[in-house]
């Protein structure tokens, strides 16, 4: 069982977690997507606590990888190209301190791979506004509640037209193309 010693973690902030969770599920290496809150206050919030932006949380995913299937590099390329890093309010129709993007690391590798991977998007020209995507230690993660665990499988119709009217869909495929089909 050599792989288990492996297995590391990343955490992201990018908006709506359920929007965050799709494009990372069932890539190789990965073993698992969590929905939840981080970088707040308040031990263990609910998603209505969260939600009236007073505990200080973040939503996001943490993703438990084999950084030799799925190195962590390909991990920093997936998630720039699902959030607008240039909004400091939130995440498209999502407003608000719990929206907004972050990379938490958990380690000074990740730091820095999350430093560099920040400077590459600044230096691609791809976006005309500054990249506002925070860089943070991360701290403890909260599962959110089960119903929000792999929405997008739950729920795929609702799932869908969430990611397509939030505008989230339109403004990947604009930066990026359409690589989430």
């Amino acid at each position: 069982m050599s792989g288990a010693s492996n297995i590391q973690k990343a955490t992201f902030a990018g908006g709506c977690f359920w929007c965050m969770v799709k494009p990372f599920d069932e890539e190789p290496g990965i073993h698992s997507v969590i929905s939840g809150y981080t970088g707040g206050t308040v031990p263990n919030p609910t998603y209505r606590e969260v939600c009236s932006e007073t505990t200080g949380h973040y939503e996001a995913v943490q993703i438990l990888y084999d950084p030799s299937i799925f190195p962590y590099e390909k991990l920093l390329e997936m998630y720039w190209q699902q959030i607008d890093p240039t909004d400091p309010g939130g995440q498209f129709f999502d407003r608000g301190h719990s929206y907004k993007t972050v990379i938490f690391f958990h380690n000074e590798e990740q730091k820095q791979l999350a430093e560099d991977s920040k400077q590459k998007v600044i230096d691609s020209g791809i976006f005309k506004n500054p990249i506002v995507t925070k860089i943070l230690p991360a701290s403890e993660f909260y599962p959110a509640e089960e119903y929000h665990q792999d929405y997008y499988k739950k729920n795929p119709s609702h799932y869908n037209r969430y990611s397509k009217g939030s505008g989230r869909v339109a403004f990947i495929e604009k930066h990026w193309g359409n690589q989430n089909e």
